[in-house]
């Protein structure tokens, strides 16, 4: 036990001697360069007001304009998937703003002290869930019209068997009526 405790020091120094892992370090210096505008007066990304955390104020921009300058990437959503990774958290439902206690303003040395975490499967970030949920519940209506629509077919296949069994009684009345009476004819015409 002493062994693993004296481990997990040593690769923790090890990773503050190192400095912090690439993705923080750029995501910090974009959200510090980010200060500033688009050219129009408008934040891409900034600090909240606490500095406790940053805000994506254009996701369009940031990923035209923003990501490629620092990622070999523009898509937004890998970004989230990245920062999601690293245990940052979306904290409001109307604006694209994300937490990490160890992320703050000022406080660049901290950084060193994120490490990524292990991924777990069945683990979603809050912020992805609704839209997996909605999915369910696309998915969830599209079986059950599904199965209305297959209930319907069945409904109607067995209508047209019940049909065709009754036009293949008729076809044999039909032939039974028509030897009969093709057969009476022979009779008549034999006895003329």
């Amino acid at each position: 036990m002493g062994r693993n405790f004296l481990e997990t020091k040593k690769s923790n120094e090890s990773a503050k001697a190192k400095g912090p892992a690439p993705f923080l370090a750029k995501t910090y210096a974009l959200v510090e360069e980010g200060q500033g505008s688009a050219g129009d007066g408008k934040k891409i990304v900034s600090w909240n007001a606490e500095g406790t955390g940053f805000v994506v104020w254009s996701p369009a921009e940031f990923s035209d304009l923003t990501l490629p300058r620092y990622f070999k990437h523009n898509n937004f959503s890998s970004f989230i998937r990245q920062l999601n990774t690293y245990g940052f958290r979306k904290v409001s439902s109307k604006q694209w703003e994300f937490k990490h206690e160890k992320f703050q303003r000022g406080c660049k040395r901290m950084l060193v002290e994120i490490s990524r975490k292990k991924s777990e499967a069945s683990v979603f970030p809050a912020f992805l869930k609704s839209s997996d949920e909605e999915n369910l519940n696309v998915k969830e209506k599209n079986r059950l019209e599904m199965m209305e629509e297959n209930k319907n077919l069945r409904k109607e296949k067995l209508q047209l068997e019940m049909q065709i069994a009754q036009f293949r009684a008729m076809e044999i009345n039909l032939l039974d009526f028509i030897t009969k009476y093709v057969g009476n004819n022979n009779k008549i015409r034999r006895l003329c």
